[in-house]
């Protein structure tokens, strides 16, 4: 279905009044969503959640650390492999944040810690305020400002916000709401869909994709997913080494591999002249594209494991 929809987005894209209902339909799933993961979810387990600083330090380790690594060793990649632009726009992808909705809808559905995940996934978005702008200007230098801040209201509203509101009526609700669990099940899979389509259809219709041959896409895939296949080994085998629970481990490979592309195309903008952000926001595009593929996959595998 993921596949489907991103052919799709390259085939039709949405684009004047039709984008504008696809964005508020995207926009009303993530605040059901998050609504539902607070309604059924025992206050109990948030709290858990938060106090387990083992997983929320190792996810900030992951995500400012640990990526940023990987994304200075791609820039040894020679001219004739990977152009300087796009080297850049993988650096400038190692310090974005992680992404919320996706790394909590796949710690879901592969029966992780959910709690650790909306809590861990939402202190890497805050701290990506501060640490994206100076990480950005450290490693790859001449930045001009910042509209992260921007994106603060918006975590707080479509994401928070629902998630306390449905934490408030759980004592009343959370007992139907955890034995319907389909309907968050339906909620998931809607909003994985509704953010891969919307994703692509934007690059579509922004001409993102102008310029770009079939030789660049192929090598710029394959070093996104060694990047990506690093990061899953090195969340998944070191919430190992730290002695996390299963469920922990799943939080912190779901959030701890994961770049937000809400937060990415925004910052390039602001932080590229506009000659060279379409390239450098193209690494951040495709990398989210193989993430949500390859971790609903994951997600998917490690749930029947846990079945």
């Amino acid at each position: 279905m993921i596949l489907t929809v991103l052919v799709l987005g390259l085939v039709l894209p949405a684009s004047g009044g039709a984008a504008t209902v696809v964005h508020g339909l995207e926009t009303a799933a993530i605040v059901l969503l998050f609504f539902l993961y607070g309604a059924r979810m025992p206050t109990r387990e948030v709290w858990d959640g938060l106090r387990s600083w083992r997983v929320q330090g190792s996810m900030l380790a992951a995500t400012y650390v640990a990526f940023p690594v990987l994304g200075l060793l791609v820039q040894l990649l020679p001219d004739s492999v990977l152009a300087p632009d796009l080297r850049t726009g993988l650096l400038f992808l190692s310090v974005l944040p992680s992404t919320v909705q996706s790394s909590v809808v796949f710690t879901s559905i592969a029966h992780g810690d959910v709690a650790a995940a909306i809590t861990g996934a939402t202190v890497s978005n805050v701290t990506g305020v501060l640490l994206t702008p100076l990480l950005a200007g450290l490693l790859i230098g001449g930045t001009g400002g910042s509209s992260l801040a921007g994106s603060v209201p918006q975590i707080l509203l479509q994401l928070l916000l629902p998630f306390a509101v449905g934490q408030v009526v759980q004592p009343w609700i959370g007992g139907w709401v955890r034995g319907h669990a389909h309907l968050t099940r339906i909620t998931d899979r809607t909003t994985i869909l509704l953010v891969a389509y919307a994703s692509v259809s934007e690059a579509s219709t922004s001409g993102a994709w102008d310029d770009v041959t079939l030789v660049v896409v192929l090598t710029l895939l394959v070093v996104c997913a060694v990047m990506l296949v690093a990061m899953l080994a090195l969340t998944w085998t070191g919430g190992g080494r730290l002695g996390l629970g299963r469920p922990q481990r799943i939080a912190l490979l779901m959030c701890g591999s994961k770049k937000s592309l809400a937060t990415g195309l925004p910052m390039a903008s602001v932080l590229f002249a506009p000659a060279v952000a379409a390239s450098v926001a193209l690494p951040v595009i495709a990398f989210h594209q193989l993430q949500l593929a390859t971790c609903a996959v994951l997600a998917r595998r490690l749930a029947r494991t846990v079945e």
